[in-house]
């Protein structure tokens, strides 16, 4: 039980949105050690006992967030070309416009500009770009770097990928740009810098090696964890198919790697001439190599977070099951799960964690003790649904489909990756490595292999798989139900539970359209970087202003942070799409948005550059936006445009939207400049009295550029709410301190995306109310004092 507790206490601390200090956790452990010592109830004490377990845990993961936080880049340095001297400490992958993506450890800072009073240390960890280098062409392991660097930051929403969350898991303190490079063999070079350069080598090896393979990316990603070669349209397959876990080193393979060498082993002893050795010797010998196999695997995988984890658990594994076969499966699971947070007390941050866990918590459940499960072919049916119905609940916390095709496709490549994919490759590897003039016969049994596997991946991806709707109070139940029925002792109660998840599965199928319906209008303003989205919602009736920015093949708003959002708000339909002009920062990512949900109509600034967007012919109405105005739920939207303005900034769609009842409206302008902000403000001056009470929330023109929001754009409308919608140190420099004074000197209340997060502005009770995202995040984003002092509106 303590063991347990302790565990529970590591995980609860990332519950957390402060951080709470130390001397609580001392306090609340010594409480609870006196009350265990000197009560005479057993209850009272096992309680106590359970508390100081949880006291333990989350003080020892407390103490080690708060070291990694405690590492600061000074404010000063943030933007200044700064000198680091260290070595690179992963294998170095290219990324988007002609990049070099790596990380790197920092033994020495040189010129490090120091804040007033800074007593904090600077961080170790760097996540660098180096932008218009040659593909793997760093000039040594080694190096001298200069840098131009900030704190971490990522963009800030309910839903969707943050990478601000990636970058305290993985310990980066700050991430930036290289400007030169030099090496620097002055450098001490100790055990970690040898593995890493090694293990480069050995990545490089590979890709040298197997350079004419054509499925090059997948043999470096099983042999030596290096997935810096995986295209989008590998993540593509994968993704759709579920099968991602392939080509991460995880338990499988490690688990793979333990069973081919324990079979070795016995093989080998059984060959041998009779010896001395007792069974408790011989599980010891077969204990050990096997251990010493995986351990050799995990180091050329690049021993990696889920390796070390997937490591840890053979171990604890392999020990309960070769020295304490007595001890049921749940002790070794529990035990595996504290000895993983003691080592690596971050391990909750990561999927994987939840992924491999909930994993094994089915299969032990399904088959320790419970309904006989006779030949390989049934049991491998009965592990893939129970995962499969299992691991959902846990894929829709992180915001994941469970595609269906899933289960067949794992079905399939689970065994062929277990049975031929992998051995092949492992003593494909070894025989290359001892004999390299067989490189090329090996090669081509790699691609055969591998072409199997990818072939069969690739048609199951194409199958599509339709999607479910539903919520986690259902996919919850449903899980429940499948793994109940494989413990159900009656033939007839297992018939009707398949029947009724059949049913289940053909009504969510047969889902409406239809959006959940909101009780009182929301206007929700996106974190998207350097870019603009704004969601309006009024009953079950919803308009998207704009799609934030896109890089073709390398990064869209639209799919990392507007679909998982908008799926999690239950928005299946957009009634009107307003892109207001065709900029890649307003307008990204457009055909993939359309071709995910139902649009109703969409209405632009630009339409003809808007419909170059598109993936072909619409299948709805696009229309230019026109002066007039429509009704959506409770709120009235009136639409402008600059009279003969057709194109560029000034051709911005502009929405006027007001909830009558409470006396709130929203100017949303685009990008317009201030020559069209006087026009606009003479069509405002005609249709309503700029001077009435109602309450104003103004989204800064052009993202807060000074050829924007003009004084008398500003006096005029003086807003009670302003936003930035704006990148945290972009290179644009938005929102211009010029511009930020003139809202302030009005009195209003300012808000950026870039220091706020997701930004909520609903009804209540006929009252505006602003909700900031970064206010209720946990205490790595918003509690941490560094992540506040760094992002001011200027």
């Amino acid at each position: 039980m303590g063991v347990f507790a302790f565990s529970c206490g590591v995980i609860l601390l990332y519950r957390l949105s402060v951080l709470p200090p130390p001397e609580w956790f001392v306090a609340c452990f010594i409480t609870s050690f006196c009350i265990a010592v000197r009560s005479r109830r057993p209850m009272l004490r096992q309680g106590a006992l359970v508390v100081m377990a949880l006291a333990l845990g989350s003080g020892w993961a407390g103490w080690h967030a708060s070291q990694r936080l405690s590492e600061q880049l000074p404010a000063g340095a943030e933007g200044q070309r700064v000198s680091v001297s260290g070595y690179v400490c992963d294998v170095p992958a290219p990324g988007s416009f002609r990049s070099l993506r790596f990380s790197f450890c920092v033994t020495r800072w040189h010129d490090l500009p120091k804040d007033r009073g800074q007593a904090r240390p600077v961080p170790r960890l760097l996540r660098l770009a180096w932008y218009g280098a040659e593909v793997s062409k760093l000039p040594a392991h080694r190096l001298r770097l200069s840098v131009v660097l900030k704190r971490p930051h990522g963009t800030l929403n309910d839903e969707g990928f943050r990478y601000e969350d990636w970058l305290f898991r993985k310990g980066y303190r700050a991430t930036g740009t290289v400007r030169a490079v030099e090496p620097d063999d002055t450098i001490r070079c100790g055990l970690h810098c040898l593995y890493r350069q090694v293990h480069a080598g050995l990545a490089r090896w590979v890709e040298v090696r197997f350079a004419n393979a054509e499925h090059l990316p997948l043999i470096a990603s099983l042999l030596v964890g290096y997935r810096g070669a995986m295209t989008n349209a590998h993540w593509q397959v994968l993704q759709a198919t579920g099968t991602v876990h392939l080509v991460a080193i995880s338990g499988l393979h490690l688990g793979l790697i333990a069973l081919g060498a324990g079979l070795i082993v016995k093989r080998l002893l059984l060959a041998l001439p009779p010896v001395r050795l007792n069974e408790a010797t011989q599980r010891a010998l077969v204990f050990m190599v096997v251990m010493l196999c995986c351990l050799l695997y995990a180091l050329a995988a690049g021993f990696t977070v889920p390796t070390r984890r997937a490591l840890l658990m053979v171990v604890v594994g392999g020990w309960s099951l070769l020295f304490a076969r007595q001890r049921a499966a749940w002790h070794a699971l529990v035990l595996a799960l504290a000895v993983i947070l003691l080592l690596d007390p971050f391990a909750p941050l990561d999927q994987g964690f939840w992924l491999s866990f909930s994993a094994v918590s089915v299969l032990i459940y399904v088959f320790a003790g419970a309904l006989a499960v006779s030949g390989w072919l049934r049991a491998l049916l009965v592990s893939q649904c129970a995962v499969f119905a299992g691991l959902w609940p846990v894929l829709q916390v992180f915001g994941q489909d469970q595609p269906l095709i899933g289960g067949l496709a794992n079905l399939v490549a689970i065994p062929l990756v277990s049975t031929v994919v992998m051995p092949v490759l492992v003593v494909g590897g070894l025989l290359v490595a001892a004999v390299p003039v067989g490189a090329g016969v090996v090669t081509g049994v790699f691609d055969t292999v591998l072409g199997v596997l990818w072939s069969l991946l690739t048609e199951l991806a194409q199958l599509g798989s339709p999607e479910l709707d539903a919520g986690p109070v259902e996919v919850a139940f449903l899980a429940c139900l499948v793994l109940v029925l494989f413990r159900m002792p009656f033939r007839g109660g297992r018939v009707a539970g398949v029947l009724a998840i059949l049913s289940w599965l053909g009504l969510a199928l047969l889902q409406s359209s239809s959006n959940r319906a909101m009780p009182e209008p929301e206007v929700r303003i996106w974190d998207v970087g350097q870019g603009l989205s704004v969601l309006v919602r009024a009953g079950d009736k919803v308009l998207l202003y704009d799609t934030g920015p896109a890089v073709p093949g390398v990064f869209s708003s639209v799919e990392s942070t507007l679909l998982p959002n908008l799926k999690a708000l239950g928005v299946r339909r957009i009634d009107t799409l307003v892109i207001s002009h065709a900029d890649s920062d307003h307008a990204g990512g457009l055909a993939l948005l359309t071709d995910s949900l139902e649009i109703g109509q969409l209405v632009s600034g630009e339409v003809p550059d808007v419909r170059q967007k598109l993936d072909g012919p619409a299948s709805f109405p696009v229309v230019p936006c026109l002066q007039g105005s429509e009704m959506l739920g409770g709120l009235k939207v009136s639409y402008w445009r600059a009279p003969g303005r057709r194109e560029g900034n000034d051709a911005s769609c502009v929405l006027r939207i007001e909830h009558p009842e409470s006396g709130t409206e929203w100017i949303l302008p685009g990008d317009i400049g201030a020559n069209v902000e006087a026009h606009y403000l003479a069509y405002l001056n005609e249709v309503a009295d700029l001077a009435s009470g109602v309450t104003r929330v103004v989204l800064a023109p052009h993202h807060g550029s000074r050829t924007s929001s003009s004084v008398n754009w500003v006096d005029s409308l003086s807003p009670d709410v302003v936003i930035y919608s704006a990148g945290y140190r972009h290179r644009f420099g938005h929102p211009h301190p010029m511009v930020t004074a003139r809202y302030r000197s009005r009195g209003g209340r300012s808000f950026s995306t870039a220091c706020s997060g997701m930004l909520i502005l609903a009804i209540d009770h006929n009252r505006l109310t602003i909700k900031e995202k970064r206010r209720d995040a946990p205490f790595w984003i918003s509690g941490a004092d560094q992540a506040r002092a760094g992002c001011k509106i200027p």
